[in-house]
């Protein structure tokens, strides 16, 4: 199903899949005299809510990916995500604002399987995306976001995209449901950038934890603190470093274990959890757990990679066969840490 909303006329559209049903109740309940609309949570941090969300804030957010991104009026996008949620919610609201030709897609993890045209901009998940690397040639600009990219995942873009010619760009995001999807973007191809660049608008601090605080007036009325530990370079710039409620103190160093899971997940393909437990002399013993079983490969590896501090390799590497996750694909880490 196509929908040009440089040329709408609802009434001559023809809404099939439950997917496309649920896309003309939500365009019902844009263009109605109300102010706000409803989104639902994912529920990922906690129980699944629905809550009310200012149109013109919804706008405001838009503009700001599509001003970022370089969308103009008759560019196509496309939508594969679900529209309960403010991710494809605010693709039909992209589309809307700039009067893009809109491609409907039904949500699965090959999205663009049945596309055999150029697409302008596109957002998937992680997952999507990677049943989808033969084809992300077709799209101009790509935006994935619902979990962290694996450094896994990066290496296959790069790999498949560096063999065709194209135009491709690809970025992680950064946001959360209070921003309305999100307030900053980081590239992954053609360059592999470190740090995201935040939208116009969007003002970033740390908190005496060094913890990332967002003030975006425009998307929030609300300064809002988060639990990422961030280095800031300047006031449009941001790097990542992990969840504070995941440091681990061995010994009275820190460590973050989510810089230590990038590094290693560039040498081998696996998951890789990096966990402190309990240890009476260091306060905290570093472990690393490994997703499948151990081979010499693995092992050999392994023991090529350099850390930056002798403390940061860990004193016990645990194999697993399956590594416990919440229902939307993250690592559990609190379940992990109490099986082992």
């Amino acid at each position: 199903m196509r929908i040009d909303f440089n040329n709408l006329n609802t009434s001559k559209l023809y809404f099939k899949t439950d997917f496309e049903k649920k896309i003309d109740q939500f365009l019902e309940e844009w263009f109605s005299t109300s102010e706000t609309v409803k989104v639902q949570t994912s529920g990922s941090t906690g129980i699944p809510k629905i809550f009310n969300i200012e149109k013109n804030k919804m706008v405001n957010s838009a503009e700001m990916t599509c001003n970022f991104l370089g969308l103009k009026e008759g560019d196509s996008a496309l939508i594969c995500l679900p529209v309960e949620y403010i991710s494809g919610k605010m693709m039909v609201v992209r589309s809307i604002l700039r009067r893009l030709k809109l491609i409907v897609v039904d949500p699965s993890l090959r999205p663009l399987e049945d596309i055999e045209e150029k697409i302008d901009f596109c957002a998937m998940t992680p997952l999507q995306v990677e049943n989808s690397l033969e084809k992300l040639d077709l799209v101009k600009n790509l935006i994935i976001g619902g979990a962290a990219v694996s450094e896994d995942l990066k290496k296959k873009i790069s790999q498949t995209l560096k063999l065709s010619n194209t135009q491709t760009q690809i970025f992680e995001t950064y946001g959360m449901s209070e921003t309305l999807s999100h307030i900053g973007l980081k590239q992954i191809f053609p360059q592999a950038e470190d740090y995201f660049t935040v939208f116009e608008n969007v003002e970033i601090s740390k908190d005496e934890r060094g913890c990332l605080r967002i003030f975006a007036p425009n998307l929030n009325d609300e300064v809002l603190q988060t639990n990422d530990l961030v280095e800031i370079t300047n006031d449009k710039e941001f790097k990542f470093l992990g969840r504070i409620d995941n440091v681990i103190n061995s010994g009275g160093a820190k460590i973050f274990p989510e810089q230590l899971e990038t590094l290693v997940k560039k040498e081998i393909p696996n998951e890789v959890v990096f966990l402190g437990v309990d240890d009476e002399s260091l306060g905290q013993k570093l472990i690393a757990v490994i997703e499948g079983s151990e081979s010499e490969l693995i092992n050999e590896k392994l023991s090529t990679i350099e850390y930056q501090q002798k403390f940061h390799k860990p004193k016990e590497i645990i194999f697993m066969e399956k590594i416990p996750r919440t229902p939307n694909g993250k690592v559990n880490r609190y379940e992990l840490k109490n099986i082992l």
